[in-house]
């Protein structure tokens, strides 16, 4: 075993012999590096020591999302990500950073922060100040003798972090890019990865609201590669969707209109209730993004949508006009409509998954529900959704037309909770609910993609450590 001095102190850096590793990513060279009692290792492929500026992806030990597979973080996806982006590469270096569990806290006191989380509803920072303990506890100074031992003196930096790129520098370390390995939130894992983004100065992923306002969101991708039924609604701080006279214009702000029209861009159908379309006349149409329009269905079992509606005059989008078993239609319609006819039902209201299935007989892919509020909350309660997106603005409106309203328990303990994730569109905030286990599926299958983060032109060299 090899020993290596690291600078004045009495640490030394105790370097084991190298050994051959084959993953499915590719075989890794190994080696184990002992510094204060802590056993590290580096898992390097090719010589990047070779190259003027190898992949590096500083990993610290996480139990429970590398080995257990927990979706409570992103660690198990970051790293099977970088292994992925280092075997691409042809040449890089992994530091697998053990000691560092729960950044720096210990196994104990994370799965403490866990229970915090779970029974205070804290966020990651709040448990830990909770419990006494740092944000962050965690020491770079091992990763920069490994890095040097492997003669690798400036890398490029795989991580969300900039606070590693930081530490790294003030090591001695020569950080000239760093990469963001673009990975898809989890449900299970959305809100603590947006406290780490708020809280922690994380890189915001590409595409998400707070970064730009280009909107190209994974979600949209998922809803267009897969048939989902998912449902849109905006409403007040106070949960209604218009005023009292059935005025809606506007509850929420441009960014999220423009988001519905995404949606509308990714789907089959978009369908709406009678009651829409006697109050607002929508168009249903693909307007603020490129796009084609959906086939657009109007839910109408007594055939009592106004004649002289945009839906049933305008031919930019097909229609599907859906009316009771036992209505006839006998007007002369517009060549861009198509009459069909709900199922023959006992109660008084129809069952959404009737009308999933009748739609799915003319229209494939995905199916919007839009509107209005009663028609979203029955869908909500038949439980016909995979998707629900729900935007809240800053406004009260007092008394009005109600947005999402159910028969919901008496128990808090039994009210509906699901994986979500959000996102701030300006000044409103919109939830995304994952309903079902196909639509939690569909957001995990995402692929990772490589971001940098940081410009090659204007990152300084880094000074050697004293």
């Amino acid at each position: 075993m090899d020993l290596q001095q690291t600078d004045n102190t009495s640490a030394e850096l105790m370097v084991g012999p190298p050994s051959s590793l084959p993953t499915d990513h590719g075989t890794f060279t190994l080696r184990a590096y002992t510094f204060n009692g802590v056993t590290h290792v580096a898992m390097t492929m090719g010589d990047p020591a070779s190259s003027d500026a190898p992949l590096v992806r500083m990993h610290s030990e996480c139990l429970t999302g590398d080995v257990l597979g927990s979706h409570r973080c992103d660690c198990g996806d970051q790293l099977e990500a970088a292994l992925q982006a280092i075997s691409s590469a042809g040449a890089g270096i992994l530091l697998y950073l053990r000691g560092q569990e729960g950044r720096g806290i210990g196994l104990d006191n994370k799965l403490r922060a866990y229970a915090l989380q779970d029974t205070e509803g804290l966020d990651t920072v709040e448990a830990n100040r909770a419990l006494g303990l740092p944000d962050d506890a965690r020491d770079y100074r091992v990763a920069a003798e490994m890095l040097r031992h492997l003669g690798t003196q400036r890398i490029r930096l795989l991580s969300s972090n900039p606070a590693k790129s930081d530490a790294l520098t003030e090591h001695g370390i020569t950080v000239v890019q760093r990469l963001n390995l673009q990975l898809p939130d989890r449900p299970e894992n959305s809100a603590y990865l947006q406290s780490k983004r708020q809280r922690m100065n994380h890189d915001v992923p590409n595409g998400h609201p707070e970064l730009d306002h280009s909107l190209e969101l994974d979600v949209y991708k998922t809803i267009a590669t897969h048939d989902e039924v998912i449902a849109q609604l905006a409403q007040s701080e106070d949960g209604f969707i218009a005023a009292r006279t059935g005025d809606a214009e506007f509850v929420s702000g441009e960014l999220d209109r423009r988001h519905l029209h995404c949606m509308r861009a990714a789907v089959g159908a978009v369908l709406v209730g009678v009651g829409t379309v006697a109050a607002d006349n929508p168009q249903l149409t693909v307007r603020a993004v490129e796009g084609e329009n959906p086939v657009r269905v109007v839910l109408d079992p007594r055939a009592r949508v106004p004649r002289d509606s945009t839906v049933l005059q305008s031919d930019d989008a097909p229609t599907l006009w859906l009316v009771g078993a036992d209505v006839q239609i006998n007007e002369q319609l517009a060549d861009h409509v198509t009459v069909a006819q709900l199922p023959q039902s006992s109660a008084d209201k129809i069952d959404p998954h009737a009308v999933i299935a009748l739609i799915r007989k003319h229209v494939s892919g995905s199916i919007l529900i839009e509107g209005g509020g009663q028609t979203v909350s029955e869908f909500l309660s038949a439980e016909a959704l995979d998707r629900l997106f729900l935007t809240k603005a800053p406004v009260l409106i007092g008394d009005g037309v109600p947005g999402i309203r159910f028969e919901g328990s008496g128990q808090m303990s039994k009210a509906l909770r699901y994986p979500f994730r959000r996102y701030i569109f300006g000044q409103d905030v919109c939830t995304e609910y994952m309903l079902s286990p196909a639509a939690r599926e569909h957001s995990a299958q995402m692929p990772a993609q490589l971001r940098g983060v940081q410009n090659a032109d204007v990152v300084a060299e880094a000074q050697p450590s004293a």
